[in-house]
């Protein structure tokens, strides 16, 4: 009976010791943005932290986007529109969706999804005064074997800008200096079991990580699987442990991500949106941030989402 409760106890500290594992389903973590916000683009501008998410409205059809920002991931100030496609996108009417951003040579880039074309607008600022440079969409809708949203712009340590976008399959293209244009025969699709949209890269230690969503967004299934290459734009070979974020109790559909290294360290974070709780209907989300951790063979570990963000991850 002694050795029986040694191994259990020994049995229940390694368990414990793999905190992206543990589930505790006493309680939900708040939405860390107020409102109905879907596709969370997380990013880190000097010691401000910002999101740019879809403002989730009925139907699906909004026409502006929001910027938020923190400085500790936990309260965040909505900055109010700071794009409106009617306004200022002359060839959008609605669908805005699914937003991120990228900076390079002192501007902001802003790439969104508006009416299944991809757009971008630039900026001196990162909250405010977006242009649009082209006066038409980057990504036009039907000129690749895909639906035209998504977009995500990963900058590598020597510059170099790659677009990721699409749903039902992804597409991929080294970006031009200027961040604005490509050449069209040079966009390529990565394949990659099981995706349908959201993708998202980074890189750590050398390796380049390419996480996507699996399943529709309305699917309580929805959730988000991960491949690495050792070029920005793959091969990817698919890792052996996914999905690495999904449903768990209360938690439904959680998916559409995005991952952040925190300043000065190790530690990340991924945003991503669920179901609204208690409500699980897929037509409304909110937008969510877990602490996301890798063993030491760098793989990704499971996302806990009952695991809030505290005070001792988010260093000054």
């Amino acid at each position: 009976m002694k050795l029986y409760l040694l191994a259990l106890a020994l049995f229940h500290t390694g368990f414990m010791s793999r905190a992206s594992a543990v589930e505790d389903f006493g309680k939900v973590p708040l939405p860390v943005l107020a409102g109905s916000t879907a596709d969370p683009h997380l990013t880190l501008f000097g010691k401000t932290f910002c999101i740019y998410p879809t403002s989730d409205v009925e139907g699906w059809n909004p026409t502006s986007f929001h910027g938020w920002t923190s400085k500790d991931l936990k309260t965040w100030k909505d900055g109010g529109p700071i794009l409106s496609i009617t306004d200022e996108v002359k060839w959008a009417t609605g669908q805005a969706w699914a937003p991120a951003i990228a900076t390079k040579n002192g501007k902001y880039y802003f790439y969104f999804s508006a009416n299944m074309n991809i757009g971008v607008v630039v900026s001196d600022h990162p909250m405010k005064g977006f242009k649009d440079p082209l006066g038409k969409p980057l990504v036009a809708k039907g000129a690749f074997p895909c639906q035209a949203i998504d977009p995500m712009v990963f900058v590598d340590d020597d510059q170099s800008a790659y677009l990721y976008f699409g749903q039902g399959s992804c597409q991929a293209v080294k970006l031009n200096d200027d961040m604005i244009s490509y050449n069209p025969l040079a966009v390529k699709k990565i394949d990659l079991e099981g995706y349908n949209e959201g993708a998202f890269v980074f890189k750590r230690e050398g390796i380049y990580y390419l996480s996507w969503s699996e399943y529709d967004t309305r699917d309580p299934r929805y959730s988000v699987a991960y491949a690495t290459s050792k070029q920005p734009l793959g091969p990817y070979e698919k890792a052996k442990g996914n999905p690495i974020l999904q449903q768990r109790g209360e938690v439904k559909a959680a998916g559409h991500h995005s991952i952040l290294q925190l300043p000065k360290s190790d530690d990340w974070v991924v945003a991503y949106h669920r179901f609204i709780v208690p409500h699980h209907s897929g037509a409304l989300r909110e937008t969510c941030i877990s602490p996301l951790r890798f063993d030491r063979d760098g793989a990704i570990l499971p996302v806990n989402v009952y695991e809030p963000i505290t005070a001792k991850l988010v260093k000054p």
